[in-house]
Formats: structure tokens, C-alpha cells, sequence
């Protein structure tokens, strides 16, 4: 049961630090500029399917493939980080840090 509330709490750390990250993309002229955006998305859903699915052996793939999402988001769009007030920081990193404690070990050490 503690594992499965640490997976919780890990899913609302992501949620209260993510909600203020967005992804957007220029308007252009031209259809074949957006698609880095596009290819940015498809890149980090991949390499996070390929961490849960694929073998222990073969998750470089996951690596590469999260690491060429991040570099497209830089070249062709614009990651845009909004102010995070620090009590929303400090209530994601506690969920983060206890999230992945109960996860890991299945209790708190406190």
C-alpha cells in the first residue's frame, strides 16, 4: 500500500511543478517549421513508453530518444517557464522526496 501511495505522490509532485511549464510553438509562414514541435512530443512520449516497456538492457534507447526530444524543443519551440511561488516548490520537491521514498523502499525515513 505505501508503494502505491508513493507513486501518488510522485504523479502530484509532477503535477504541481509541471502545471506551470508549457510547451508552445511559433507561427510561421511555412508548414514544415512546427514540426519540431510536433517531433519534440513524439520524441519524450517515446523515450518514456520505451523506460517502462522495454528490457533492462535496452533502455539507452529511452535516453537517446528523451535526449533528442529536449534538444528539438530548444531548436524549434519554446519552452515557457511561469513563476512558481516558493510553497508550490517546497509541496512538489516534499511530494518528489517522500513520493520516491514510499515508492522505493516502502516507508519514510523521517
Amino acid at each position: 500500500m505505501g508503494r502505491l501511495i508513493g507513486l501518488g505522490l510522485l504523479i502530484l509532485g509532477f503535477y504541481f511543478l509541471g502545471q506551470n511549464i508549457y510547451f508552445t510553438t511559433n507561427v510561421y509562414p511555412y508548414w514544415w517549421r512546427g514540426i519540431a514541435a510536433d517531433a519534440s512530443v513524439l520524441f519524450l512520449t517515446g523515450g518514456i513508453v520505451s523506460f517502462f516497456f522495454l528490457p533492462r538492457r535496452e533502455k539507452m534507447l529511452g535516453w537517446i530518444l528523451m535526449g533528442i526530444g529536449v534538444l528539438l524543443i530548444f531548436f524549434g519551440s519554446r519552452a515557457v517557464l511561469n513563476p512558481t511561488s516558493l510553497w508550490q516548490f517546497c509541496v512538489s520537491f516534499g511530494c518528489f522526496v517522500g513520493g520516491y521514498q514510499l515508492f522505493s523502499t516502502g516507508r519514510l525515513n523521517i
